[in-house]
Parts: C-alpha cells; structure tokens; sequence
C-alpha cells in the first residue's frame, strides 16, 4: 500500500471546479421545488437534513447554490468551528439552494467527495481555518481563500474511496457510542429533576398522610404541611444601591445561580455602572423577570448589587429560600410561572410580583426544608458525579474520531 510519504500533495483549488455548467439550473421552472438548507439542517458530523423544499423562484437568487455530490463547509463562527459541513447528496432535481454562510468545493475527478468531506472535518483544517478567520467578533469567516488554498495530500483515486469507507465505518461506530452517551444524560438529567421535583413538592416520607393542596398544579402534599401565598414568605425589597459604590455585582444565570459577573464576564464591574441598582444581600431569593418562566431563579450568598431588570426577595417568613429556589425550577411548577406572567411572546414575558405574590405555595415545616435540601443536594451530586463522567467519555469518543480522521487522511494507518 502507498503511504502518505509517496502521495502528491495539491492545494484544494486545482481539484476542485470554480463554477459549475449552468445548464442544470436553466432546466429547472421557477414552480419547481428546490432542496433548501438553512445553516441548521446541517449537522456536525456531515449530517444533513434534507427536508425542507422552497420554490426555485423563492430560492434562485440571494442564496448558496450547490449540486448533488459538492461539499459545503460553513463559514461563520461558530459554525465552522463545531465542524458543521456535509458531502451533498439526495437534492431534489439534483440541485439545492441554501444559506450564504456555506463555502461549496466541487471535486474534480482526481478528488472522490467523500474524502474531501473528511479531510474539511479534520482538526487540521478546521484548527487552521479558525486561525485565518476574519471579521468582527460575533461575525468572523473563515476566507476562501484559506479554504482553496489548503494544501492536501493526494492519494490515488481508489485509495481516497477506500480510506473514505473506512471511516464512515468506524466514525459511525464512533457516533453511535456518542449517541448512546448523550442518551444517558438526557436520562440522568430526568433522573436529577425527578428526585428534586419530588422531595420539594411530596416531602421524604412516603407513609406520611397526603392530603390534595387545593393548587391544580401541585396536587395531593402531605397532611401537615400548610400552603400559603408566597407574599406571606417573601417581601419585595428595592433597596437602591448608593452612589458611586464599589459592591461586587452579580448576575442571575440559570445553570448555576448567582455569581459575581466578573467571575464569569471579562468585563466584570470594570465598565458597568451600579448607581440606580438594588442591594443584594445572602438569602435573597433573585428573579430573572423576562426568563423566570424558564426557570431563572437563584439564590444569593453574596452581599452587592444587581440589575433592576431583577426582582429581589427577601424572606418575611421561617422558610429556606433555597427550598423555594428548587420548587420554582421544577418542571410542573414553571407552566404556572407562565400563565401568571405579563405578555404575548415568550420571550416578552415579564414576571411581576403582584401575580407571582399571589401564587400559593406549599410550606413544610422549616426543619423539613432543611431536610430536603440535604436529600436534594446529596442525590443532585450523586447524579451529577455520573454525568461529569459521562461528559469525560464522550469528549474522549470525539477526540478518538478526530484523530481517527487526521490519521486517515494522511496515510497514518492502514485502511485495508
């Protein structure tokens, strides 16, 4: 077998075609349909969905024109970085339209498709790629440049389709064991919710006396436990945070609570001025007013100041605020969360107190809460160990494919 030593090497631009004969396309009658890709039909491990169909006469000009059997490679970060791009086949009339964020390669024949496909998804060309970039931040391409210009090994047209196969094979083992990975933490993740949404809304003894709480949502609760409306727990505080102060400022993020921006934002407090904010401080319960329907809630531990965007909590009442940080994140709490939200869209929700005050609310005694949270956190880090783990093994299956792939098409490893 010949190794990588031997072949030629080739820069993509003199094994691909520039323009394609426009006669297909002159064929084709404005009431036709066309294959149409959005950049979101197009996975990252050359997946494409081909189901949606536009009109020709919608479609034929404005857009990224491309033939059964071309290459597309997204541009845009981070598109292109996440390794978006696909070997096009199965177009309707054999000709498909899409998103002008594509670069589209038409091998020639001393180029087969499909290991042209696999050496744009290698870490070669997409490292390299990201480092040629240009533009604004937010809106950087990857040149044409660069694309035609990369410099390839070559090997002969036989070997190219036998190296192709061999790693549609085990990319596609590959791919399953990573499939079946996200699987379990999709049900690690129902798993985590399913013990937290059951110890804040049935409490920890299953022989405890139930008794239906009045609230549609909520259901049956145990006998001893009181349901009252949450104005009762909490008061609204709006305490303005006094001029030109240095307190930290923190932001509300729904995966992981309330941390000091600067934690997690380059920008930190350095630009931001705090002067018409509200004070924060430990045990304050925060509301995300736009996303609290998503479940943007969180719990202070810190003393500063954040945006009036946020509603403040501050509990009036013998309650765990982290208690009711849990219950306002559970699934079938949120749908309440919405229906007692102002607006429209979705995303023009805005909660205000006025009805989020009026909710009624289960209350356990204060001794239970804090026994609940103890059962909460140790199941949530139980689930959370095996998750970290599971995330570990799949970035592990995708270094393997990435490697697989440099090694392939480069002549590193036998593929007979």
């Amino acid at each position: 077998m010949s190794t990588s030593l031997q072949w030629p090497t080739k820069r993509i631009r003199f094994v691909t075609k520039r323009n394609r004969s426009p006669e297909q396309l002159r064929r084709l009658s404005e009431a036709s349909e066309a294959t149409f890709l959005a950049m979101e039909a197009i996975g990252e491990q050359g997946e494409v969905d081909l189901s949606l169909a536009r009109s020709v006469a919608e479609v034929s000009s404005g857009y990224t024109q491309f033939f059964d059997g071309d290459v597309v490679v997204a541009k845009i970060t981070p598109c292109f970085e996440n390794g978006k791009g696909a070997l096009i086949t199965g177009l309707l009339g054999g000709i498909g339209f899409g998103t002008t964020e594509l670069h589209v390669l038409t091998p020639t024949s001393e180029l087969d498709g499909r290991f042209l496909y696999y050496i744009t998804a290698s870490r070669s060309f997409r490292r390299l790629g990201e480092g040629s970039m240009i533009g604004a931040a937010g809106q950087k391409r990857v040149p044409e440049d660069f694309v035609r210009d990369f410099r390839i090994s070559l090997p002969p047209v036989f070997h190219q389709r036998a190296i192709a196969k061999y790693l549609d094979r085990e990319t596609g083992r590959l791919d399953a064991l990573v499939t079946a990975k996200e699987r379990v933490l999709r049900l690690l993740a129902e798993k985590r919710q399913g013990l937290i949404t059951h110890a804040v809304t049935r409490g920890l003894d299953p022989r405890a006396p139930v008794r239906d709480s009045g609230i549609p949502w909520l259901g049956e609760i145990p006998a001893h436990w009181e349901v009252k409306r949450l104005k009762y727990l909490f008061g609204l505080v709006a305490d303005p945070a006094p001029p030109d102060n240095d307190f930290e400022l923190l932001s509300l993020y729904t995966d992981i609570g309330v941390r000091p921006r600067k934690e997690l934002e380059a920008r930190g407090n350095k630009s931001t001025t705090t002067d018409s904010y509200w004070m924060v401080q430990p045990g304050d319960l925060i509301v995300n007013k736009l996303l609290a329907w998503m479940g943007a809630f969180g719990v202070s531990e810190y003393v500063g100041v954040t945006s009036p965007a946020y509603d403040i909590l501050r509990p009036a009442a013998d309650v765990d605020p982290y208690y009711y940080h849990h219950l306002f994140r559970c699934g079938i709490c949120q749908p309440e969360i919405r229906r007692r939200s102002y607006g429209i869209m979705d995303m023009r929700l805005r909660l205000y107190f006025d009805r989020f005050g009026d909710m009624p609310v289960p209350v356990p005694p204060r001794t239970e809460q804090e026994k609940i949270l103890e059962r909460v956190t140790d199941g949530a880090t139980q689930v959370d160990r095996v998750v970290q783990a599971t995330k570990r093994t799949i970035a592990l299956l995708k270094e393997r494919r990435a490697a697989l792939i440099a090694a392939a098409v480069t002549g590193q490893i036998e593929v007979y």
